[in-house]
């Protein structure tokens, strides 16, 4: 049968950035090209927040982190304040099929179901098999699946598969800002860079399917990222190594012939999309904006200024930011003004910082960058005379998001919530022995 509105694939990784080859990057990923080639590529696509649970929960209710609840980890036992403002139940209330996972969220620690976020059917995390023969399945009426790969995430020190040493020679790799070039976080990249590769096959097999099935022509595919990769500076941070994330759309309604956008685009952009894309009444909490008219050329930019934030990950660390087309400002709020280290996944790039005096590091109150001058976000122009008036306008329009929006953050210390636990600032790696409890 012919359905009038598209089938919805949203696919997504761990930890990978903008590191594909789509990007001008030097990585095996042919699948994410082809699908960017013949699809909308947004160059300028931003994470709400970087780490894994609060940006996967602002890009499923289209809410900023604080908004929605998700002020921490899932497995931690930090939970959205109100499950059924998921986007599976918006879907699912307008005659959507739901298939899918938590996606980071913390169904499993709080008591609740993947029926409570919304979906019908579950997914295993990397079921791939599971999900291509769920697409080549007749459908009735359309579907939407959220299919979740941690392949590019740190387990332990290392990744989801093992290096490629032939394809992947760390004698030849060239390791991108921040990271030295040094033998060691050369070797730890480049297992970085066959785990990537790795993510592109599993990918590859799900868009293959949409084809296969003779449904490519009415399936909205959503290829993305959480965050930044989890090395120093990068995972966790509200720099561009952070928040810095790829996007790829492909579908009906001119989602597709190889459109890359350069506008300023947040997570939080994509369940407003999808209600255009679907034909379905926007939900009134919603804080981003359809990219609908910027993909038709009818807008040249949705955003004046876009916003992240971290409250905690394994530990405490709150902080704010706000980029514009120019400049990019990060606030820091907590007490502590050097790296948390808890907050950085473990890694052989990580003793290599700890060995050059990481731990030590001072990290100032206030950032600002430029980025048209320097877009590797290197050099803080917050204490330079020059940049006075650009910092106290960023500092302000920072601070109207965050009454506006009603962030908890503006009382002081944010609680870590009733079922949720957390690591002390002084740890070195994050500790995952404890576990919440639940009456």
């Amino acid at each position: 049968m012919t359905q009038k509105r598209p089938n919805i694939i949203y696919i997504n990784s761990h930890d990978t950035g903008r590191y594909i080859s789509p990007y001008g990057f030097n990585v095996r990923t042919p699948n994410l090209q082809k699908l960017a080639e013949n699809g909308v590529l947004f160059r300028q696509s931003f994470s709400a927040a970087p780490t894994c649970s609060p940006s996967r929960a602002s890009l499923c209710t289209g809410m900023y982190p604080h908004s929605c609840g998700m002020i921490g980890l899932g497995n931690r036992g930090v939970h959205l304040f109100d499950n059924s403002k998921h986007i599976a139940h918006t879907l699912k209330d307008n005659g959507y099929e739901t298939i899918g996972s938590d996606n980071h969220l913390g169904i499993g620690n709080t008591k609740a179901t993947i029926q409570d976020l919304g979906y019908e059917k579950e997914l295993k995390w990397n079921a791939t098999k599971d999900a291509v023969d769920y697409i080549k399945q007749p459908h009735e009426k359309p579907f939407f699946m959220s299919l979740s790969y941690t392949l590019t995430h740190r387990i332990n020190e290392g990744f989801g598969v093992e290096l490629d040493k032939e394809k992947d020679d760390s004698r030849y790799v060239l390791t991108p800002a921040p990271l030295a070039d040094t033998p060691e976080i050369r070797r730890d990249w480049a297992h970085f860079l066959s785990t990537a590769h790795a993510l592109d096959v599993e990918m590859g097999k799900v868009f293959d399917a949409v084809e296969e099935a003779g449904i490519k022509d009415n399936t909205l595919i959503i290829a993305t990222t959480d965050h930044g990769v989890a090395f120093p500076a990068m995972k966790c941070n509200l720099t561009v190594h952070g928040v810095g994330i790829f996007l790829i759309m492909y579908g009906p309604n001119n989602f597709n012939g190889g459109k890359v956008i350069d506008a300023l685009v947040s997570q939080v952009d994509i369940f407003p999309t999808i209600c255009d894309l679907a034909g379905i009444q926007k939900p009134e909490w919603l804080q981003g904006q359809s990219m609908v008219d910027l993909v038709n050329g009818k807008q040249q930019q949705i955003h004046d200024e876009i916003f992240a934030e971290v409250t905690y990950h394994a530990a405490y660390e709150p902080m704010r930011s706000m980029r514009t087309n120019r400049y990019a400002y990060i606030q820091r709020f907590g007490p502590r003004r050097r790296p948390v280290l808890a907050n950085c996944d473990r890694s052989p790039t990580k003793d290599e910082w700890m060995k050059h005096g990481f731990s030590e590091m001072h990290i100032p109150d206030e950032m600002l960058f430029d980025k048209f001058f320097d877009p590797q976000e290197m050099n803080n122009l917050a204490f330079n005379p020059q940049y006075e008036h650009i910092l106290t306008e960023m500092r302000l329009r920072l601070f109207d998001w965050m009454e506006q929006t009603d962030d908890p953050l503006l009382d002081g210390k944010v609680p870590m919530t009733e079922t949720g636990w957390e690591n002390l600032m002084e740890v070195r790696d994050p500790d995952n022995s404890r576990r919440p409890k639940f009456g």
